[in-house]
């Protein structure tokens, strides 16, 4: 077999870790050197040089985000009439079916949404984190209007 002969040069291999001491967590790189042995370099998470301090360990993982429990509720307003969700829902949508539907958010001026309209507030997260709409909602229709309000909220 014919062929060119040759050695590659290149980095030894590496492995990294991210791990924790005393101080909080840092990079620990693992490489192999040129006579075959581990061994460790540390670095903060910036890439400086870092000395471990105390205990090292794998770090915390982050708790598992609650997975709370939603109440949901479904409101239609036909005619004139107000539906109110107050402050702390976790989504609220409307819906016109007929008419208009005047919205008012936390006490502010209404404005009219015509017909055919979806409208969504939201939320990425709530449980642990503790998001939610900080502002009531009222809905108000007159004669002629059909509208469908939602919303969830944590119980």
């Amino acid at each position: 077999m014919a062929g060119t002969g040759g050695s590659v040069a290149g980095r030894p291999d590496a492995e990294y870790d991210v791990l924790c001491d005393d101080n909080g967590a840092f990079l620990r790189r693992w490489a192999l050197d040129d006579t075959g042995a581990l061994v460790p370099e540390d670095a903060t998470l910036d890439g400086a040089d870092y000395t471990a301090v105390g205990t090292v360990r794998r770090c915390e993982q982050p708790a598992a985000p609650a997975n709370p429990q939603l109440d949901g509720t479904l409101q239609r307003q036909t005619g004139a009439g107000t539906v109110t969700i107050p402050a702390g829902a976790r989504s609220v949508t409307l819906v016109v079916l007929a008419g208009t539907a005047a919205v008012a958010i936390g006490g502010g001026a209404p404005v009219t949404v015509p017909v055919g309209t979806s409208l969504t507030w939201g939320v990425d997260r709530g449980g642990d984190t503790g998001e939610t709409l900080q502002d009531a909602y009222a809905f108000t229709g007159v004669a002629g209007s059909d509208f469908l309000v939602s919303s969830t909220r944590e119980v």
